[in-house]
């Protein structure tokens, strides 16, 4: 018996003991690590979802989660991303990968598998910041201008902001998509990157906003995946930042508005007599 045959009767029975899996991975994995075992945490049908469009968006306030359809408008819901949004412009969003069903995060970071000139890799992405933030006007989009912090086979890339608009069509379809941003990732050329981001959990007590992602990368880096993810806001106040006074704040002021219009209806405390055509004014008491 040749060798090769020997070799095939002892390594192709222990690929097959060691991970059952071994003959659902490319070429490339397996020369990567042949003896990878796939487990629920690193399996890549759990965190690369296929991109859907949500069925029902979810909804919690006041600790209380119900369909969109069944408690509140899509104004109301607009109304309160865009609170959100301002009450957390120049701050940190982290992002994590999580399961759809239980809003549970896995991993603090979504990924994606890519090709960096021609080596494998994968991109990270664990945070945001949200630079700017902008009401559109004649529609329910806010624009927003968002900074990623990318990594990959670790080293973190240079990248442009990234213009991105987050639209409430209707109480079915709640949007994030960008432009596209470039990030300098090799040393010949730039690699443009596009997000798309479709809601479909909003909390609006812890800020949490969940949907199903796709990520894709062209150009000296190309690649992609998609999954489902959890954007959490790190100020959850729900109150605007401008402090407004209150209506008992008046009353402390000596010339507050409510005295004004009490002299002005009931006159003078007493009696005087006008410059004007030598004319007595009477004051009239309010009963």
């Amino acid at each position: 018996m040749s060798k090769i045959k020997i070799f095939a009767l002892i390594v192709l029975p222990l690929f097959a003991i060691c991970s059952c899996s071994f003959w659902d991975r490319s070429l490339q994995e397996v020369l990567n690590d042949p003896f990878e075992r796939e487990t629920p945490r690193n399996n890549r049908r759990v965190h690369m979802a296929p991109l859907q469009m949500p069925r029902n968006i979810v909804v919690c306030r006041n600790k209380q989660c119900a369909p969109i359809k069944l408690s509140m408008s899509k104004e109301y819901i607009y109304n309160s991303l865009v609170q959100m949004l301002q009450n957390n412009t120049n701050q940190k969003a982290l992002i994590c990968a999580a399961e759809a069903s239980s809003h549970n995060c896995y991993a603090h970071y979504i990924s994606a598998p890519i090709t960096v000139g021609i080596t494998p890799a994968y991109v990270y992405i664990d945070s945001v910041k949200i630079s700017d933030v902008q009401i559109a006007k004649g529609s329910r989009s806010v624009n927003l201008l968002l900074n990623y912090n990318i990594s990959y086979n670790g080293q973190t890339p240079d990248c442009t902001p990234s213009k991105t608009m987050f639209l409430v069509k209707n109480s079915e379809n709640i949007v994030m998509e960008d432009s596209g941003f470039q990030c300098k990732m090799t040393t010949i050329g730039t690699t443009a990157v596009k997000n798309l981001f479709l809601v479909d959990y909003i909390d609006l007590d812890y800020g949490f906003i969940g949907g199903y992602y796709s990520l894709g990368l062209s150009g000296p880096a190309y690649g992609g995946g998609s999954g489902y993810m959890l954007l959490r806001l790190p100020d959850t106040s729900f109150s605007p930042k401008a402090v407004l006074p209150l209506p008992q704040e008046y009353d402390s002021k000596p010339n507050s508005l409510k005295e004004k219009i009490k002299e002005y209806l009931n006159g003078p405390k007493d009696n005087t007599t006008s410059s004007q055509d030598n004319v007595k004014v009477f004051p009239i008491e309010r009963k």
